[in-house]
C-alpha cells in the first residue's frame, strides 16, 4: 500500500502533557512535498472564525509535524493548498496521520476547497475518529441500499428511527463522552432535516440541558434550530420594540428586557446566547445601525456573567471592529487568472482599491465596467484589485475571457479567505486601503458613488503658493 511504510507512527494515548499537549505527526502524499500544511480550528461555533494554530512545511520525505494546546476534544482542520481534512483531536494524544493527494474524485481546480479523508494510524475501534467513521458508514449504508427506490417522507422517517435504535445498541459499550454526544446531536440534525416539530426537538435536545459550547455537532444543530430566531421574534407583537432597543437607544438591558417576552426561553444563559446570535445577524442587516449594534455587543460583553458568552461576544467585536476605518486591512490569499496564489499584502506600499463582485450580480457587474476608466486614470497611484465571489472557477474564467478590457488584477476567491476576512455577506463590497495597509475607507464608495471625485481630491497635485512671504 502507498502508506504502509508509515505504520510505525502510532496513535498514543496519555502522552505526557507538555507546552503543546497534542502532536500530529503526518505523512503527506509525494505531490505535497515542499508545500505548507496548516492546522486551523474555530474560535467558537457561533462566529466560526478560523484560528491558525500550527503550520509546517512538508519535507523532502513527505513528513510534517503540527502541535497545539487544547483542553477540549474537538475537530480541527488540516489543509494543504485547497485540500482540507477534518481530524477529531483529544487532549494529551499523539496522532499519526496520512494526508492524501488529489485523485479523480477530488476537485482539482486550484482555489476550490475540497474535502479529503485523513487516515489515522494506530487507532483501534474505540478511538474517536474510528468511531465517527463507523457511525457515518452505518448511516450511509442504510440509505445506499435504498438509493434506487423512491422513499416517501414517512419511509425516510421510519428508516431514521430504526437507525436510531440500532445505533444505541451498536455503541452501548462505548465510554467516550464526546462520541455519545456526537451520535445524539447527529440524530438531532437528521430529525431537523426531516422537518420534525421544532418544539419537540427543542424539548428533546436543548431545553433543561447544558449548552455544549465546545461540541461541534451540538452547536451545528443549535445554529440550525435557531437560525433567524431573533429577527423573527422582532417581527412579532411582543418583539416589536427590539428595533428601538438597538437603533434608537443602543441599550442592551432594554433589549434583554424585550426578549423576556418570549416565555419559551427560560434559561438566562441560552437567552443571552440567542441575543448574541441575533446581534451578529443584525450587524450585517441594512435594517440596523452598525455602531448601535456594536455598542450593544460591548455592553453584553461587559455585563455577561457567562465566560463562554463573553468569549463569543469578544470574537464578534473583533470581527466587526477589525473592518473599521483606521484598522489594519485584513490580508488574504486568492488566485489569479493563471492559478497562482496572490496575497493582498504583496501590494503594501501602494494605495489599494479593493472590490468584490459576482457574475450573478447585475449591479456589481455594472460597477466593474465603471472601473475600466478609473483604472486608466489612476493606475499609477492606485492598485485596483477585484475578487470574484463565484463558486465556479469556470464562471470566473469565462468572465475574464468575455471582458478583456478589465485588465487589472482580478482574483478568484478560492478557499474563501478574502470573503471571510472582509465579512462580505452580499455579492459586492468596496474598500480603500492606504500605503500602510490601513483601511482608509471601509466601506468605500462604489465606482458609481463618486469614487472619481474622491480620487481627484486625494491625488490632485498641490499648487505651490506664489504669495510673497507665505509658505
Amino acid at each position: 500500500m502507498r502508506h504502509c511504510y508509515f505504520t510505525t507512527i502510532l496513535l498514543l494515548a496519555l502522552f505526557p502533557a507538555l507546552a503543546q499537549n497534542i502532536t500530529i505527526k503526518g505523512k503527506a502524499h509525494p505531490s505535497h512535498i515542499g508545500k505548507e500544511v496548516v492546522l486551523n480550528d474555530f474560535s467558537d461555533y457561533i462566529t466560526y472564525i478560523k484560528e491558525r494554530q500550527s503550520i509546517d512545511t512538508v519535507d523532502k520525505d513527505g513528513y510534517f509535524e503540527l502541535k497545539l494546546q487544547s483542553s477540549a476534544t474537538k475537530p480541527v482542520l488540516i489543509s494543504i493548498d485547497n485540500l482540507v481534512g477534518k481530524l477529531y483531536i483529544q487532549p494529551n494524544f499523539v496522532y499519526g496521520i496520512y494526508f492524501p493527494g488529489k485523485d479523480s474524485l477530488t476537485n482539482n481546480q486550484e482555489g476550490t476547497e475540497s474535502l479529503v479523508d485523513i487516515t489515522v494510524y494506530g487507532k483501534d475501534s474505540t478511538e474517536l475518529n474510528a468511531l465517527i467513521i463507523d457511525f457515518n458508514t452505518q448511516y450511509n449504508n442504510l440509505f445506499l441500499k435504498s438509493s434506487n427506490t423512491y422513499l416517501s417522507p414517512a419511509r425516510l422517517s421510519s428508516l431514521l428511527d430504526t437507525f436510531f435504535v440500532t445505533s444505541q445498541k451498536r455503541y452501548a459499550h462505548v465510554k467516550n463522552p464526546y462520541f455519545k454526544k456526537y451520535v445524539e446531536y447527529s440524530f438531532a440534525g437528521f430529525f431537523s432535516n426531516m422537518s420534525r416539530s421544532k418544539t419537540i426537538l427543542y424539548k428533546q435536545f436543548i431545553e433543561h440541558r447544558p449548552i455544549l459550547y465546545n461540541n461541534y455537532e451540538y452547536m451545528d444543530f443549535f445554529n440550525t434550530h435557531f437560525k433567524g430566531y431573533l429577527k423573527a421574534f422582532a417581527s412579532t407583537r411582543n418583539g416589536g420594540n427590539i428595533y428601538n432597543s438597538i437603533n434608537a437607544f443602543g441599550d442592551y438591558k432594554d433589549l434583554r428586557n424585550q426578549f423576556t417576552a418570549d416565555r419559551s426561553i427560560t434559561n438566562d444563559t441560552l437567552r443571552e446566547l440567542l441575543l448574541l446570535k441575533g446581534l451578529i445577524d443584525f450587524y450585517y442587516s441594512p435594517d440596523f445601525d452598525k455602531k448601535q449594534v456594536q455598542s450593544v455587543m460591548e455592553q453584553l460583553y461587559r455585563d455577561s456573567r457567562y465566560p463562554e458568552n463573553r468569549k463569543i461576544a469578544f470574537n464578534m467585536l473583533q470581527a466587526t471592529y477589525h473592518l473599521q476605518n483606521g484598522a489594519n486591512a485584513p490580508d488574504f490569499t486568492a488566485y489569479d487568472r493563471a492559478g497562482m496564489k496572490v496575497n493582498l499584502s504583496y501590494y503594501k506600499g501602494k494605495y489599494i482599491y479593493l472590490n468584490f463582485f459576482s457574475t450573478q450580480s447585475e449591479n456589481s457587474l455594472k460597477e466593474m465596467q465603471k472601473l475600466i476608466d478609473l483604472k486608466k486614470k489612476f493606475s499609477d497611484k492606485v492598485a485596483f484589485i477585484s475578487v470574484c465571489l463565484d463558486d465556479s472557477v469556470k464562471a470566473y474564467q469565462a468572465y475574464l475571457k468575455a471582458n478583456p478590457k478589465q485588465d487589472w488584477l482580478i482574483l478568484y476567491n478560492g478557499n474563501g479567505d478574502a470573503r471571510r476576512n472582509y465579512a462580505i455577506k452580499s455579492l459586492s463590497g468596496y474598500f480603500f486601503i492606504n500605503q500602510q495597509m490601513i483601511l482608509a475607507q471601509s466601506p468605500a464608495p462604489a465606482p458609481s458613488e463618486g469614487l472619481e471625485y474622491k480620487f481627484n481630491g486625494l491625488f490632485r497635485p498641490k499648487k505651490k503658493n506664489t504669495i510673497t512671504g507665505v509658505r
